[in-house]
């Protein structure tokens, strides 16, 4: 029996996929240890994992800030992890030095968990929900105007926190060795190597083990011949009355069967008049519609279009950040999707019409679809963790 540590953030699109991998392990017969924040407890508790806070090391800033900023500010985000793995410092120390664990998992944006495998010479592994970054991908990362400007403004607070670290022992080369894996870093990514952009440049170590999805739920039953559209901006960034009322006037009065999940935080009400073809909930189970869906208008966060092309569902593409522009620009490469060319009504009234007309997209989606279904998932993922612990790789 194998003893391991997981390390998230506190993101949903970082965790979920995490969760199938746990699952195996502990129905394998090992010992899990999951560090993450208690909006995940119970998800991470059903999956028969230890659960251990970190809501209370983490630094004081409002969920609205951390909202805001995610994604769009990328020097505050380091230097928030940052603060946390000093906070966290003398705790997880302690406690992995008693757990003695066999490996640790981390997320690729959960940076003190590598620091932590670095600093207590642990066997690590990287577990990245997004596309896997080299010196070469990177480049494909286009930056808008003003994130580079905040990367700019925000350098010396990076290069303060680096400092920092190095003073609790933490070897930190410099910047760039935080954020990015070499070629000899063990990493678990969530997508196919056809959906990965130059997966090439990879070397055999990385493991392209496709989206790591729940058991998928029952399809809606109530299927006709009308097009299902589904919308939804993610869990994150999903705070944009005029982008739902604009989907609202732009397929008001259609054939089409609308479903839209607007989030939390979005007051309903306030988005006016719902037409009859319109269905609008906080959430929804996002599998569950995929299964039925015919269009996915979303922001293309790396879980969502995972799930969409995983399921076979073409895409309108609408990017918040430049991540996501990344995935969209893939998903637009490939031809399983279109990106908007702004958000007014006529823009998705025509890209909709456009997807649906055109089956190109669709065949496009099932062909990645197949790679996707076929890299392994949850099951080839935790092969991966368990041939380092035993140590084979």
């Amino acid at each position: 029996m194998s003893k391991i540590a997981f390390f998230s953030i506190p993101a949903h699109g970082h965790t979920n996929p995490t969760i199938p991998v746990v699952e195996e392990l502990v129905k394998r017969g090992h010992q899990v240890w999951y560090y993450s924040f208690l909006e995940f407890q119970e998800k991470i508790k059903a999956a028969g994992a230890r659960f251990i806070a970190c809501d209370e090391y983490l630094p004081q800033i409002s969920q609205k800030e951390l909202d805001r900023k995610a994604g769009k500010d990328f020097a505050a985000l380091i230097e928030m992890v940052a603060d946390t793995t000093i906070a966290l410092d003398k705790k997880v120390c302690k406690e992995l030095r008693e757990i003695k664990p066999d490996c640790i998992v981390s997320d690729s944006l959960c940076f003190w968990g590598k620091l932590f495998a670095e600093k207590l010479e642990i066997p690590y592994i990287c577990s990245t929900t997004t596309f896997a970054f080299n010196q070469h991908t990177a480049k494909l990362m286009k930056r808008s105007v003003k994130e580079i400007w905040k990367m700019i403004v925000g350098m010396p607070r990076i290069n303060k926190r680096i400092k920092m670290l190095r003073n609790y022992g933490y070897e930190i080369k410099n910047f760039v060795s935080i954020v990015q894996n070499d070629n000899e870093t063990d990493t678990i990514v969530y997508t196919s190597k056809k959906f990965q952009p130059m997966a090439d440049t990879f070397s055999e170590r990385y493991a392209f083990v496709g989206p790591s999805i729940r058991k998928p739920a029952s399809a809606q039953t109530d299927k006709n011949d009308r097009n299902t559209v589904y919308i939804s901006l993610g869990t994150v960034l999903n705070q944009n009355r005029h982008f739902y009322q604009y989907c609202i006037k732009a397929f008001e009065n259609t054939d089409y069967d609308v479903l839209m999940a607007v989030g939390k935080k979005t007051d309903i009400p306030y988005l006016g008049n719902v037409p009859e073809n319109f269905t609008v909930k906080k959430f929804v189970d996002q599998i569950s519609v995929l299964q039925a869906a015919d269009v996915f208008i979303t922001h293309s966060g790396m879980n969502s279009v995972s799930e969409s092309l995983y399921f076979g569902v073409p895409m309108v593409l609408f990017p918040q950040h430049s991540e996501q522009r990344m995935v969209a620009n893939r998903v637009d490469e490939l031809g399983a999707g279109l990106k908007l060319k702004g958000s007014k009504p006529k823009y998705l009234r025509v890209a909709v019409a456009e997807v649906l007309k055109n089956r190109t997209y669709k065949k496009n989606a099932q062909k990645l679809s197949k790679t996707l279904q076929n890299a392994g998932g949850a099951v080839k993922a935790a092969n991966v963790i368990l041939a380092k612990v035993e140590g084979k790789t």
